[in-house]
């Protein structure tokens, strides 16, 4: 099978398509017939060695994907050969095949297009688990969320509104936000053109948010915390910007306010349970028309390394995919 290849930390550029052997199952492992492969940002991270997770080289990059179960491995109970699923694989996604234990896998219905559901497993795990776990966002309340046009941006914003809170929603451009307010975004945030204190400050009444949702990290973070209202919840999802920012302790003293770590990967695997019923409702949202993974570009998976810098660079609204 055809996979891309990381055999040394580098950029995007550094990657190779080889032939490599087919993959079997181990137990509790399934192998799957990839037909589409999500692009995150932690993806770019993974192959330049600056992330939590490090794989050994050499390896196959691609953290979500979504085909049909090719086989599987002894102990695996949920799926068979022939089974449409996605799956958050950690690494391996950008191949013709990737391997994934059975409790990462969701089932797919038939009318669920690959594409959508390789955009769906992260974002969406992550932004459910971000918002209503550990920020406890409640009706009525106000989020606003930093980098809302990325993927899990959009999927926070969608997921704010189905709670039934107020969305502001901050992006670097007015493309980006136009698409945020597509979303349900209730008001917007030009932080390339607007000052972002004073925005949020306009829009809140004074009052801030209660809720900050940050993907993007660096010069914004401050500012948006500054701006946090009473009891709020600051939610680190991750640090898009590349700069890992550094807060004064007394901010959280004066607001009565929490800074809360997401990291949803750990959360699937210490509890499984609650992260099953997580995507259960949130299927649920989607028959209602609650949320709608919105697909912006595809790439044949030749164009991976193409693919991983536009993420990079900031280029990417919504989700990208790979279709091998």
């Amino acid at each position: 099978m055809r996979a891309i290849r990381c055999k040394q930390y580098g950029p995007p550029e550094s990657l190779v398509v080889e032939d490599i052997p087919d993959l079997e199952p181990p137990a509790g492992h399934v192998v799957i017939d990839v037909k589409a492969a999500a692009v995150n940002f932690p993806d770019v991270l993974i192959i330049e060695n600056k992330y939590q997770f490090k794989p050994p080289l050499p390896f196959t990059p691609g953290s979500e994907a979504a085909g049909i179960v090719r086989a599987v491995g002894a102990g695996v109970t949920r799926f068979k050969p022939g089974s449409r699923v996605a799956a958050f694989t950690g690494s391996g996604g950008f191949a013709e095949q990737a391997l994934a234990p059975e409790s990462a896998c969701v089932p797919l219905e038939d009318d669920v297009p690959f594409e959508l559901a390789a955009a769906f497993t992260l974002a969406y795990g992550t932004s459910h688990h971000a918002v209503l776990d550990r920020g406890a966002l409640q009706p009525g309340e106000t989020m606003l969320v930093l980098g809302a046009a990325g993927g899990v941006g959009l999927a926070a914003v969608e997921i704010g509104k189905a709670l039934g809170a107020r969305v502001i929603a901050a992006a670097s451009s007015d493309e980006k936000l136009a698409t945020c307010v597509k979303h349900g975004a209730d008001a917007t945030i030009n932080y390339s053109s607007e000052d972002l204190r004073e925005r949020i400050k306009a829009l809140t009444d004074g009052k801030g948010p209660d809720v900050i949702y940050d993907p993007v990290g660096g010069v914004y973070a401050e500012p948006a915390f500054r701006s946090i209202g009473w009891r709020g919840r600051y939610l680190v999802v991750g640090f898009a910007n590349g700069e890992i920012p550094k807060l004064p302790l007394n901010l959280m003293l004066l607001k009565g306010a929490s800074v809360v770590g997401v990291f949803w990967g750990d959360f699937a695997k210490r509890e499984p349970q609650r992260n099953h019923a997580a995507f259960e409702q949130m299927v649920g949202w989607i028959r209602e028309g609650k949320l709608k993974p919105y697909v912006s570009t595809r790439y044949p998976l030749d164009d991976t390394g193409r693919a991983l810098r536009d993420m990079a660079e900031r280029r990417v609204i919504g989700k990208i995919v790979i279709t091998p």
